[in-house]
């Protein structure tokens, strides 16, 4: 289906024409009709299925429309409009139309910049970010623009909120993008009190990977009589992202491995995904002396950093990120043709949306674990929840000195057959992916020493 046949101003029509899409995905040809309503909605679609256009579009047409017809003050404009005949106030709060709440500030310019290129040919659709790491006064000079749409993080959104820099009263349109997220990095006081200061009149989407616990309990009491699409749940197979795991015996044997696969010349940009913040450092820090162009992304860092960082990422510049699952959500880079899970996630649903940030854009892709042998538990949860048997691979001259049963690994679900290959480095181009380089190494990458490990959230 074409976004011609369903009903978007002409001007929106130019612009994704402008930019080569014309093609609506499945999410977007379920979710536009039923949002041009203005309909509530509960939507489960897997990253990368094009969900941003599916809520932002009709809020777009939404806006355009309402331009083109006379203007109404409502009692509150015309309080402001008598306010101004006398001392008017050093800044007038921001009331925008549409609120777009996301879990991370990634998320958020990536959600920003879409919108603008989706607005390029109506002049009077004004969108901006509102983030933790941004200072103050650029944040105050976006909100003096009082745009119609706000992009935020729930925690800046609340200073902005408290201080009373911003105004719900005239909200028309609420999107919670990546619920489920939001809610594991422990958002959920701070996205009751946004909502409580929004109208009820509003018409509110919800966006996440599951529909489920915690997710599902929200959206029934922020929603009203909501239509809800399910595209495909977290479980998503990634068919054009190949899946391996390697096991490792130690800290020392992990990190050669690591450095073996980083010198596969097939890598286009790899994501190597750690558990914390320091790890993310240390081994970014340690590839860049072995030889490789790496750079750290994680929560710490300040957001001119981390757009810097991704600036670099998008242009070619650094090959490997060595993130924490900050990174799993919102960055959209098609050139990442690998990820490498260096430690194990926490939960199943951040291991899909770890190996989602490869096979962008119909390209295909390959997502490599390195698990100890302790850590099987965890890969059977993974496997268990998405339905899949991670084929396990042996690489000669770095195998493991302990061997996984048979019966170990055994399908978690329903019956199947025990997938593993034992790769041969002279095949591995064809087998596995692997290519030795032909320059020589300019150093041995080493990682983080096993005594300097620490286990902290990137909250």
């Amino acid at each position: 289906m074409t976004f011609a046949t369903l009903g978007l101003n002409p001007a929106i029509l130019k612009a994704l024409a402008d930019s080569g899409y014309t093609q609506a995905t499945t999410v977007q040809m379920q979710t536009i009709p039923v949002a041009l309503e203005g309909r509530d909605l509960l939507v489960s679609s897997q990253t990368g299925s094009g969900k941003t256009a599916a809520f932002m579009l009709p809020a777009i047409h939404r806006f355009a429309s309402a331009a083109t017809q006379p203007a109404t003050k409502t009692p509150n404009q015309m309080r402001q409009s008598a306010q101004s005949h006398g001392h008017r106030p050093r800044f007038q709060a921001a009331q925008p139309k549409m609120l777009v709440l996301a879990p991370t500030r990634e998320l958020a310019l990536q959600v920003t910049a879409a919108t603008e290129k989706y607005a390029a040919q109506l002049r009077q659709v004004k969108a901006v970010a509102i983030l933790g790491g941004m200072p103050y006064p650029k944040q105050m000079q976006l909100l003096a623009r009082n745009p119609q749409i706000l992009v935020a993080t729930p925690g800046r959104l609340i200073d902005h909120l408290n201080s009373g820099k911003i105004d719900f009263s005239q909200l028309e349109v609420l999107v919670l993008d990546e619920a489920d997220r939001m809610l594991d990095m422990g958002f959920i006081e701070d996205i009751e009190k946004i909502i409580a200061a929004t109208p009820a009149t509003r018409q509110t989407m919800l966006f996440s990977a599951t529909l489920d616990g915690m997710v599902g309990q929200m959206a029934q009491k922020i929603t009203r009589n909501a239509h809800v699409i399910k595209i495909a749940g977290g479980s998503s197979k990634h068919e054009n992202i190949q899946q391996r795991l390697h096991f490792v015996d130690d800290l020392a044997h992990k990190n050669r491995l690591l450095d073996y696969l980083l010198r596969d010349v097939s890598i286009d940009q790899c994501v190597v995904f750690t558990a914390t913040k320091r790890d993310a450092d240390v081994i970014a820090d340690r590839l860049n002396i072995a030889g490789f162009s790496a750079a750290a992304l994680h929560g710490d860092m300040q957001q001119s950093a981390r757009n810097r960082t991704l600036t670099a990422m998008r242009s070619g510049q650094v090959r490997v990120l060595v993130a924490t699952d900050v990174a799993a959500r919102g960055i959209d880079v098609p050139t990442i043709s690998h990820v490498i899970n260096y430690d194990l996630p926490k939960s199943p649903e951040d291991y899909v949306h770890r190996i989602g940030r490869t096979g962008r854009a119909g390209r295909n892709g390959l997502a490599i674990s390195l698990v100890n042998h302790a850590e099987n538990f965890s890969v059977r949860s993974i496997e268990r929840f998405t339905k899949q048997q991670i084929p396990v691979e042996i690489i000669v001259g770095h195998e493991p000195k302990r061997t996984t049963s048979t019966a170990a690994r055994k399908p978690a679900w329903g019956n199947g057959k025990r997938v593993g290959n034992r790769v041969d480095s002279t095949a591995a181009p064809k087998r596995a992916g692997f290519s030795r380089p032909d320059a020589p190494r300019k150093g041995a990458f080493k990682g983080p020493r096993s005594g300097a490990r620490q286990q902290f959230s990137d909250r």
